[in-house]
């Protein structure tokens, strides 16, 4: 989701308001079964529970033991077990397994299952195959938003991507229209709304029935939000595939944030410890660097290092009065501001040393050249070599994928000839890896696309250009193709620079990828909310094999303040990345830059309520990191 800065204050809607929602609501759970009770949670339940309610305050709800769910069973003396899990058949198996296990050995004890976000019939009919449904309590907590930042939220569902993009699953829509639903009932409605992509449009008109039955709850309400944005993720692959060159994006793919944290290991510390670190805006630190493109980031660290130093030297002329003020009011913040260079510094380093090993250089040249669509050829070598080097399994991937929906396809010949060398340089194993790729039309071959092409073309001049238009987009809906080159030339994504990209002073959003290139997804956000709509960008959708899933729903905005349409948020289905979250707070700036620079009218004039993507984040699919 992103938020912009309002033009005035940079006041956001205080999110914190949901965590309080989520913890009272457990608290409300684990008390319907009272007295001392051991609670088994998911691994990945593990981090935003954390987030949510500590151990203390499980504790405080008489929570004796806590164990992680694992293949094994867990041996437990509790007379009372409580279970915090995901909806899957896997977790129901284990439960069943250590019940009936409980009666076997002649034991009574009470059982409650709480699933998260929501509660699937078929695990309760797992349950019932298992013959202990009667023995267990099933309730639901309806845990659906984290606030990972002060304008970044998740739903921190990891399994969304592969469910529905790969699988077809579509569990999870009915999730994502009741989170929705959440934040309209808690903020006030959306006065414009703006969406692209299946999911989306599946997730939209689900929400809006929500809203048609339950108009009462938002019905008077001043929205807080003046706009919303739904993107798919299969709307923009490409941005996902890129390597990420912005600090936080890189502070990820080395080290992995995971519920807005990071665990920093000794070569960062400086320690024979590991260290848990909370990655948000309270980190003065992270907060200057988190958004800049990593050759200006050991620059900043250096001034900050002398900045700090200069305010320690002012000790020597102090006399004891003012050293009392200082040690009493100073002193603590700049011991807690070196702590946090240091591990900056530290991350960086490491960055560095791994980036230095793998040929980081060499690696984004290639990218650049296949998003520019020069020296394919060349750029082919490099993956093979990429993947006979073993460098990195996921990266060859990446790359290979890349390739595929740059290119529309990979020529037989080389799909074949990549595909062979990756399996023999990492083993076997990998041919359900390139058959889920496949199928999500992330590496593909090109032959149905080339004949595609041919009879598109030979159509194209037989009927008129709007049946044509229709008849392509049957086709290209079967073949899976991404058209990116046309959309690329279409958006401006490959920004022309006369001399060097200045990195330090960046001009617009392509500065998240050395300059080289804008984010597809981010341009297509900043295009609709300055038109509004989707007028003028009818190609755009088509090439995009989204002409039935565009939509835009813009009510009357009398309710709205002026400061409520300067917001707004833009929701991810299926992930998004830190590339993208900076480039759209990026955007955010810019906007309010330039509205600065002219006077503003009355009302809710077109300048003043297009201000687009400040502050970003993934409404589903894990935390807000890169990977496919």
């Amino acid at each position: 989701m992103a938020f912009p800065h309002r033009l005035d204050a940079p006041e956001l809607p205080d999110f914190s308001m949901l965590k309080r929602l989520a913890r009272d609501q457990l608290i409300y759970l684990l008390e319907q079964l009272p007295g001392k009770k051991d609670l088994f949670i998911e691994a990945d339940l593990m981090s935003p529970l954390d987030r949510i309610a500590n151990v203390s305050i499980l504790k405080q709800h008489e929570v004796d033991k806590l164990y992680k769910v694992e293949n094994k069973l867990t041996l437990s003396s509790n007379e009372q077990l409580c279970f915090l899990v995901r909806p899957r058949i896997k977790t129901m198996r284990y439960i069943a397994n250590l019940v009936n296990a409980d009666k076997l050995a002649g034991r009574v004890r009470k059982y409650k299952i709480i699933l998260s976000p929501q509660k699937f019939y078929a695990c309760e009919m797992v349950l019932e195959e298992e013959g202990v449904y009667g023995d267990v309590s099933c309730d639901e907590w309806a845990f659906s938003l984290l606030p990972l930042d002060v304008d970044l939220l998740s739903m921190e569902l990891p399994e969304f991507f592969r469910d529905y993009f790969l699988e077809g699953d579509q569990r999870w829509i009915n999730t994502v229209a009741q989170a929705l639903h959440l934040l309209s009932t808690l903020y006030g409605p959306f006065p414009n709304c703006y969406g692209i992509g299946r999911c989306t449009k599946m997730s939209y008109d689900l929400w809006r029935k929500l809203e048609e039955e339950e108009d009462s709850e938002t019905k008077g309400r001043r929205p807080e939000i003046g706009h919303i944005f739904l993107l798919d993720r299969d709307v923009d692959f490409v941005t996902a595939l890129c390597s990420q060159v912005v600090y936080e994006g890189l502070v990820d793919d080395t080290f992995r944030i995971k519920c807005g944290s990071v665990d920093f290991g000794p070569e960062v510390t400086s320690s024979d410890k590991s260290l848990k670190v909370l990655l948000n805006a309270e980190d003065k630190v992270f907060s200057e660097i988190r958004n800049e493109h990593f050759s200006n980031v050991f620059g900043f660290l250096s001034q900050k290092a002398r900045n700090l130093q200069a305010q320690y030297d002012r000790r020597r002329g102090m006399d004891i009065k003012q050293m009392k003020n200082f040690v009493s009011q100073e002193l603590k913040g700049l011991k807690q501001e070196h702590r946090l260079l240091s591990l900056h510094i530290g991350a960086c380093e490491s960055i560095m040393k791994k980036k230095t090993k793998q040929d980081f250089q060499e690696l984004i040249k290639t990218e650049h050249a296949l998003l520019e669509g020069f020296n394919i050829r060349e750029s082919t070598s490099y993956i093979e070599e990429h993947i006979d080097r073993q460098v990195s399994p996921i990266e060859s991937l990446r790359l290979m994928c890349l390739l595929s929906i740059t290119e529309n396809g990979l020529i037989p010949k080389d799909y074949r000839s990549l595909k062979t060398q990756y399996l023999q340089s990492y083993g076997p194993e990998h041919l359900l890896t390139f058959s889920n790729l496949r199928r999500a039309g992330l590496l593909t071959e090109q032959a149905s696309g080339d004949t595609l092409t041919a009879v598109e073309n030979k159509v194209s001049k037989l009927v008129t250009d709007k049946a044509a238009g229709k008849i392509t987009d049957a086709f290209s809906s079967l073949a899976k193709r991404s058209n990116f080159r046309a959309i690329s030339k279409k958006l401006n994504l490959i920004p022309r620079v006369d001399g060097e990209y200045d990195l330090k002073v960046p001009r617009d959003m392509a500065y998240v990828f050395s300059g080289a290139y804008v984010p597809l997804s981010c341009r297509i956000i900043e295009q609709v909310l300055d038109r509004r709509s989707w007028q003028g960008l009818d190609e755009v959708v088509r090439l995009l094999n989204c002409s039935d899933f565009a939509f835009t729903d813009m009510a009357k905005e009398d309710k709205a303040s002026s400061e409520s349409l300067r917001l707004i948020l833009v929701v991810f289905l299926g992930g998004c990345t830190f590339s993208e979250i900076s480039a759209l707070r990026f955007l955010g700036r810019e906007k309010v830059r330039r509205l600065r620079q002219r006077p503003l009218s009355g009302g809710a004039g077109r300048g003043r309520s297009s201000v687009s993507g400040g502050r970003s984040n993934q409404l589903s699919g894990g935390a807000a990191s890169g990977s496919v």
